[in-house]
């Protein structure tokens, strides 16, 4: 009798929350490896409203957590990614992109100052399904110039809407002062949490590290204020989508380089060509070669919007007039704040200008659509 190791599945995780989830009622589903809430009983319509109105709490506990800590550590990171790190003041966020040596993006992140000048760290939070490999990259990479240290004990909650503030600052009087991608140490309702105000919805909101041993607390006094109510990955993604974001694995992925993905203005001045610290990343040559010579690209991201009410989704081919396949549809689905089929996609560049028209086929059917400019739906960050 042969013992041969099956190919069963992993065990899903589960995050910090899963007790809280299954009060709630959340309908689970598999993410990222972990066990997570797709909606909660009131559905995916009404989360998405209640954050575009008031205020959404989210278990994003899923995302890797990890500082880079040591005086090399700044210089370190930015050998990895196009981005200034170097000069991102203490107290400040930042977006990043991790690229391998063909220009492609491993993933994107979010990297926050901690004072690393001065003894503190980068604190780093990156894509759940991304973040061991992730991990194992930096390590290898950049492991001898500074100490990576993940933070597999710290769960994460995002609080957004534009009554987020109003909700935490009751909890943790002096988070309102705190501007868009900025951020700091706060006790809330007990809890000794690291936030940031920042997220992935297009409002206004928060980023909440904190311990995994406190997060059914802090999470519960969140939702104890009457502004909060618990949303969904369901939402989560129908927020990204109408904000115009890309959502890793979908609409950029290690085939796709920034400047396909038309992230152009996360590359800072000061590391493109003629910068002071010009290039110097993974596939650097690729990337501004790009930049310089749009005409070099063989396709770019659009965003698209349709007048007919018919959902478009991934991965739905786009025609042009002559029926000629010039992209494909990478994320789409039917607004909730527009009422309309919105969609992110690549297409040929000839394709790509404002106001150009194209069809998705959707069960043999073209559905006329025109790329438009993004934000889908205006974004509401605080800046002051």
């Amino acid at each position: 009798m042969s013992h041969e190791p099956s190919a069963a599945p992993a065990p899903l995780l589960n995050t910090p929350l899963h007790g809280l989830h299954a009060e709630l009622g959340a309908r689970m589903v598999p993410f990222a490896g972990y066990s997570m809430p797709v909606q909660y009983p009131a559905g995916l319509m009404a989360e998405h409203q209640h954050t575009r109105s008031a205020a959404g709490l989210f278990d994003v506990s899923h995302m890797g957590q990890l500082r880079l800590v040591g005086p090399d550590a700044a210089a370190a990171f930015e050998s990895l990614m196009p981005v200034d790190v170097i000069d991102l003041p203490a107290g400040k966020q930042r977006y990043g992109l991790l690229l391998n040596d063909e220009g492609g993006i491993i993933d994107d992140l979010m990297f926050f100052n901690r004072d690393v000048a001065n003894g503190g760290d980068i604190f780093v939070i990156v894509n759940g399904a991304c973040k061991a490999g992730d991990i194992a990259y930096i390590q290898t990479k950049i492991g001898q110039r500074c100490d990576v240290i993940p933070m597999p004990q710290m769960a994460l909650l995002a609080l957004q809407g534009p009554q987020a503030v109003t909700a935490l600052q009751r909890l943790a009087p002096g988070v309102e002062k705190l501007l868009f991608m900025t951020g700091g140490r706060f006790t809330v309702a007990g809890c000794e949490c690291f936030l940031t105000r920042s997220g992935y919805t297009g409002e206004d909101g928060f980023e909440i590290s904190v311990h995994a041993a406190q997060a059914d607390t802090l999470a519960r006094a969140l939702l104890a204020e009457p502004e909060v109510k618990p949303v969904g990955l369901g939402a989560r993604n129908s927020l990204r989508l109408e904000a115009g974001l890309c959502l890793y694995g979908h609409d950029i992925d290690t085939t796709t380089t920034p400047i396909e993905a038309s992230l152009n203005w996360a590359i800072q001045k000061v590391r493109r060509t003629g910068g002071a610290r010009a290039g110097g990343f993974p596939g650097a040559d690729k990337i501004l070669a790009q930049l310089a010579d749009p005409a070099s690209l063989s396709r770019k991201r659009v965003a698209l919007v349709a007048k007919a009410r018919v959902p478009v989704r991934e991965p739905a081919v786009l025609e042009n007039m002559d029926g000629q396949v010039v992209g494909q549809v990478t994320s789409g689905l039917l607004s909730p704040t527009l009422n309309q089929p919105i969609a992110l996609a690549y297409v040929h560049p000839d394709y790509a200008v404002v106001g150009t028209e194209l069809f998705a086929m959707v069960r043999g059917k073209p559905v006329p659509m025109h790329v438009s400019p993004t934000p889908f739906v205006p974004t509401r960050y605080h800046r002051g």
